[in-house]
């Protein structure tokens, strides 16, 4: 029986040794390639393993470039843009769970329903909008557009999660003298951390990876984001594949980073908010 039950088991070890290469592959190809000459990066017959190792392009990225720019510009609306979803959709969320009144359940519905639609719907009407309130080339224009985008689901999770947790302990704080916002503080945020978790690492990934709004939105160099920074490193004929390759490495490390910290309650958050 134990013999069957590990032959059984191949088929699903192999699968995930496969999947687990189709992912660390391409991020081990662009740090490998990073750290390479540039003759090696455009040789015919490409190397595995690095056959040269400098870091001129890494120098040449921070030293040379507008890249520490465009990281500090991106890291104020990744960071703003997570804590602003944060608490709107953990106040949504709860007011849509236990609030009372007319049309609850329609909106809720409606606020699903906008991720049914294509994001670049959105585009003209929401560049008009930022035009009339002088926000075009601002930073504040695409943390408004990051959370547009990131709250509808960050409010479907936490109210999946705010179900779970009994309505007594919320009438025991309230008879103690705790406020609405004491409760949600209190008792329900670290009951529904998991949650919390999870919908700040997709508010910060969301934000961090959007391209098209920043493309549209941003005019000046000095409000660039990185998406839109290192498209234009890619030139008209041609194209420094080593500066390239630096800055999406540098790129990575924060997600990275924040993955290494939270990563788990993010599982746990996807997960927990699915089953429960």
């Amino acid at each position: 029986m134990s013999t069957r039950l590990r032959l059984n088991r191949l088929p699903l070890g192999a699968a995930i040794i496969v999947l687990m290469l189709l992912v660390i592959a391409p991020f081990y190809w662009i740090f490998s390639s990073s750290i390479k000459a540039p003759q090696e990066i455009i040789a015919q017959t490409p190397t595995l393993l690095p056959q040269s190792f400098t870091l001129e392009h890494y120098d040449k990225l921070l030293g040379g470039s507008e890249f520490p720019t465009y990281l500090r510009n991106s890291v104020i609306i990744a960071i703003g843009t997570m804590l602003i979803t944060v608490i709107l959709s953990t106040l949504a969320a709860y007011g849509l769970y236990r609030l009372r009144f007319p049309g609850r359940k329609l909106l809720f519905r409606v606020i699903l329903i906008t991720y049914a639609f294509p994001g670049v719907l959105l585009l003209i009407p929401l560049y008009g909008m930022m035009t009339s309130l002088g926000l075009i080339d601002s930073l504040w224009a695409l943390i408004i557009v990051d959370v547009t985008l990131a709250a509808p689901f960050a409010v479907w999770m936490l109210q999946a999660f705010f179900r779970t947790i009994p309505q007594e302990l919320e009438e025991a704080a309230a008879l103690d003298g705790a406020t609405r916002l004491g409760i949600i503080v209190r008792i329900l945020l670290p009951l529904a951390a998991p949650g919390v978790g999870a919908i700040a690492i997709f508010a910060f990934i969301t934000s961090w990876t959007e391209y098209m709004f920043a493309s549209v939105l941003i005019i000046s160099d000095a409000n660039r984001t990185l998406p839109v920074g290192l498209a234009g490193i890619i030139g008209q004929y041609q194209i420094d594949w080593g500066l390239l390759l630096a800055g999406a490495t540098v790129t990575t490390l924060p997600v990275l980073i924040l993955f290494s910290f939270v990563g788990r309650s993010f599982i746990e958050g996807l997960t927990a908010g699915a089953v429960k």
